[in-house]
């Protein structure tokens, strides 16, 4: 799921934040739609950003980031 359709969900769905899961349907993650306009307005942003790639640079790095 890319960035845009995780914040259009969570601006349907009227929650907060997402839990992100896996193919095993196990957790891997969580966002909040603040973290994600943080991505979406980061110059490395693209409309093709995942979440899975949002989560993966947030473990790696400490931080809720994507660095170009």
């Amino acid at each position: 799921m890319t960035v845009e359709v995780a914040l259009s969900v969570m601006a349907g769905a009227g929650v907060a934040y997402l839990l992100v899961c896996d193919e095993d349907d196990q957790c891997t993650g969580s966002v909040t739609a603040a973290q994600l306009a943080v991505v979406r307005a980061g110059s490395a942003y693209t409309d093709r950003v995942r979440l899975r790639d949002v989560l993966a640079r947030h473990r790696s790095a400490g931080v809720l980031a994507l660095s170009g």
